[in-house]
């Protein structure tokens, strides 16, 4: 009895229906139409898309582009998310790089902070390879043009500057011997200059730290070029001596760097055994600006502006005559 009564009610509304076309047939017609509209709108979009790259615009990576054409990645900017899987980053990197290539870049540069070093195995599988590295993040680096890379390598050099202190008046000059050396020689106060330091602020900077004394630059004397140098990583060296002249004279050394600090006679320093053949050749040049004039020896500094807006260089030369100038 309850399927007959079903089956009746469904009879009287099936007849309702294809007896006249009602509001919800008619508006059943439009919605399809509508929709058909939509998705060849679509459709269109798509294909136009398609022509553009062939690549989501909204998968792509935001980058900087350089005045090179190259473009870098900061993974640790606001619009990238550290929850992102290494998948889901490996299919953003292709599109982003297919986008990239669509463009002309010739390299990107790819900034990974150390948080997120599960995302460097991903990029070396779209060929990229490591750069550098330096405290909390690695920099990896692919080229994407045609040909052999032509990026730049990472710094090859490590800088390193001493300070010549030299006391005119008494003609004594400042040196020091290092602690835990094999040789204890005599050598003039230095160490590594930090990235962004002027060698004249190092050379002031290490005087300071390893001696007590403050001094103040005058002029750069000599540089010594050396490779395979022991705790260099592989890197040549650079080692810088600049002349100081003294603002204080109370010695309180370091001594967890140094075994002795003195103020030691020029000429003493010039011609005893107990020294390095650099510190010897330039305690001697010093001994020749003292008599015949330091501006036969110097090379003084001049800042000028770069080529860069805003931005400077320091120049080190031996003075013009005035007439040449």
């Amino acid at each position: 009895m309850i399927m007959a009564a079903l089956n009746c009610r469904m009879s009287l509304i099936l007849n309702k229906i294809l007896t006249k076309p009602s509001a919800v047939f008619v508006h059943s017609v439009w919605l399809t139409k509508r929709t058909d509209r939509f998705l060849s709108c679509f459709g269109t979009n798509n294909q136009l898309h398609r022509e553009k790259g062939n690549v989501s615009y909204r998968n792509v990576m935001t980058g900087k582009v350089d005045r090179f054409g190259g473009i870098t990645v900061h993974l640790d900017e606001r619009d990238f998310s550290p929850d992102v899987s290494e998948r889901t980053f490996s299919f953003q990197l292709r599109d982003s790089l297919s986008q990239w290539r669509a463009e002309g870049r010739v390299a990107v540069w790819l900034h990974v902070p150390i948080a997120q070093s599960r995302y460097i195995a991903m990029a070396a599988e779209h060929g990229f390879t490591f750069h550098h590295a330096r405290q909390d993040r690695s920099t990896l680096c692919l080229w994407l043009s045609e040909g052999k890379s032509r990026l730049p390598a990472f710094a090859t050099h490590q800088v390193g500057v001493a300070g010549a202190v030299l006391d005119e008046s008494s003609r004594k000059v400042l040196v020091v011997q290092d602690k835990n050396k094999t040789k204890n020689a005599w050598k003039f106060p230095g160490g590594l200059s930090d990235p962004g330091e002027n060698i004249g602020d190092t050379a002031v900077r290490e005087v300071l730290e390893e001696t007590g004394v403050q001094a103040e630059f005058q002029s750069l004397l000599s540089i010594r070029q050396q490779h395979n140098h022991p705790g260099a990583f592989g890197m040549s060296d650079m080692y810088l001596i600049c002349r100081l002249r003294p603002l204080t004279f109370h010695i309180d050394f370091c001594t967890q760097e140094c075994l002795r600090c003195e103020w030691l006679p020029l000429e003493e320093l010039a011609h005893t055994d107990a020294t390095t053949p650099i510190t010897s050749r330039v305690a001697r040049l010093l001994l020749y600006g003292l008599h015949h004039g330091f501006h036969h020896i110097d090379l003084p500094v001049e800042q000028l502006p770069a080529v860069y807006s805003g931005m400077f260089y320091q120049l080190y030369h031996r003075a013009l005559p005035v007439t040449a100038a």
